[in-house]
């Protein structure tokens, strides 16, 4: 077989301030115009890495177009994605007959004049191939799963975890499914089931994590060989956000059509038990500093979580902690390249007054003055990242302002991994509190040397006030928006 595969994504917050641009895609991140499937594993090409990896052992052969990944932020600027895409699309077209093509997107990109990058793309790939090839796409389960979508790819698998710690394993997937349906052993249909529910699902956590083990269960058995469920991107301003289920049986509409809408009711019924609690910042250091200290309390600032677009350099909880006078805390990333240049200017071991966070807009807060000690600096800081890969943080500094530890950034990331801060040389296990801006990907590395695991919905750019979203685009009804979302079909 000849097989093509690409990266494009990015996670677009509608609401967010910062636009997405060239340098985005081809300056922030990992870019490799080909050959990115031949480079340490990232966020972008983990995918790329297991289609050549698999394709390679079974004797195909790979064409290999472009891998570019921005990290999440507002709406992407036109020129930029047609740039992008009709790179693709040109690959494809030098490379005809193709008889597979893989892609790796998020499912939420959304460009200035295209409300669905994804679907867009697919369709004209499509057009390029004919009917006769094999389109698999994998993407984010935090995705709009549009119609488009599903009537221009073959088979689509979003991630089943939240923290997505199986990107590598859903590219597996793919791949099988793709290949098995080009030789003819199989005919993949699909079906969604509009849940009409936005919300944020813990995988981590009952019920979700049993009802992730029954998703696996069911595939492979009876004609089933993919079940996805979409939890949708709240923050995308698109007629078709929101969670839909989706199934892929073998030449079983009617199955996919049922075993969707299954699935689906049952994530309705337990719509009030997964509903993500949230602490008030007050609360959630009152809870903390009441827990016992062996171990951190983990604090999760979800608001400002640069991994949803925000610009992650909200001072809310910072002010708090500042105005408590908490000791023996550490909180990070604030993305503040100024900071950093004055520490990095300064000099380790220099004290002096820095102005932290509230530069990017209304939804960073307000700046917070402080005399500070800059504890240690890094010219290019990393993280380890989704599924083995690394995240950049780029020139950073640690700083410290009483009893409290504040790591900067200068490249905007959400916080994977405790490297962010002991990468630095800032230590956790002596610490009563961690404040980290992220809504879940920290979970996976956090949960285990934390006492607790805490959720504060402070002041920020995603915040988690669902019924409230700004939306001018979806015009269904959705739970938690109204009672029962199924009452109406307007």
């Amino acid at each position: 077989m000849k097989i093509l595969i690409a990266t494009l994504a990015t996670e677009t917050n509608t609401f967010s301030p910062i636009p997405t641009g060239r340098h985005a895609f081809m300056g922030e991140r990992d870019w490799h115009r080909t050959g990115a499937s031949q480079h340490p594993a990232a966020w972008g090409n983990t995918a790329l890495i297991k289609y050549r990896a698999l394709a390679e052992a079974d004797g195909h052969e790979i064409v290999e177009s472009i891998c570019a990944t921005a990290q999440p932020a507002g709406t992407t600027l036109r020129n930029i994605y047609e740039e992008l895409r009709d790179m693709i699309l040109a690959d494809v077209k030098a490379a005809l007959p193709l008889d597979v093509v893989l892609l790796n997107m998020h499912g939420a990109m959304v460009a200035d004049g295209y409300e669905d990058c994804e679907g867009d793309t697919l369709a004209r790939v499509r057009e390029l191939t004919g009917p006769d090839t094999t389109i698999g796409i994998e993407l984010d389960l935090h995705c709009h799963l549009t119609e488009l979508m599903r009537t221009s790819a073959n088979v689509i698998i979003t991630y089943k975890e939240y923290p997505h710690i199986d990107i590598a394993e859903r590219a597996v997937e793919l791949y099988a499914i793709c290949t098995a349906a080009h030789r003819g052993d199989i005919k993949p249909v699909m079906a969604y089931h509009d849940c009409r529910m936005i919300s944020m699902w813990r995988t981590t956590v009952e019920p979700m994590k049993s009802f992730v083990a029954k998703m696996a269960a069911l595939e492979g058995h009876d004609g089933v060989l993919s079940v996805s469920f979409g939890h949708g991107f709240p923050w995308g301003d698109v007629p078709e956000v929101g969670a839909k289920m989706l199934v892929i049986t073998d030449n079983n509409p009617g199955l996919a059509t049922a075993l969707a809408t299954e699935l689906g009711e049952e994530i309705w019924r337990l719509r009030e038990e997964c509903f993500p609690r949230h602490d008030t910042i007050d609360g959630g250091i009152d809870a903390a500093l009441a827990s016992p200290v062996s171990k951190p309390v983990v604090i999760a600032d979800v608001a400002d979580n640069a991994g949803g677009g925000a610009p992650s350099d909200n001072t809310a909880i910072l002010e708090r902690l500042v105005a408590r006078n908490v000791q023996n805390a550490a909180i990070g990333a604030f993305w503040d390249p100024v900071a950093v240049q004055f520490c990095t200017e300064a000099g380790v071991g220099a004290s002096f007054d820095l102005r932290i966070g509230g530069k990017c807009g209304i939804a960073s807060g307000n700046p917070v003055d402080l005399k500070v000690t800059v504890m240690a600096l890094k010219d290019d800081h990393a993280q380890a990242g989704l599924s083995g890969g690394r995240a950049p943080m780029g020139a950073s500094a640690w700083v410290r302002a009483g009893g409290i530890d504040i790591i900067l950034n200068s490249s905007r990331t959400q916080i994977f991994s405790p490297e962010a801060f002991t990468g630095i040389g800032c230590t956790l296990h002596d610490k009563t509190i961690v404040v980290v801006k992220s809504t879940q990907h920290f979970h996976a590395a956090f949960a285990p040397i934390a006492s607790s695991v805490r959720y504060i919905a402070a002041p920020g750019a995603i915040g988690p006030d669902f019924a409230n979203i700004a939306f001018t685009r979806r015009t269904t009804p959705y739970w938690p928006r109204v009672e029962n979302p199924w009452a109406t079909n307007a």
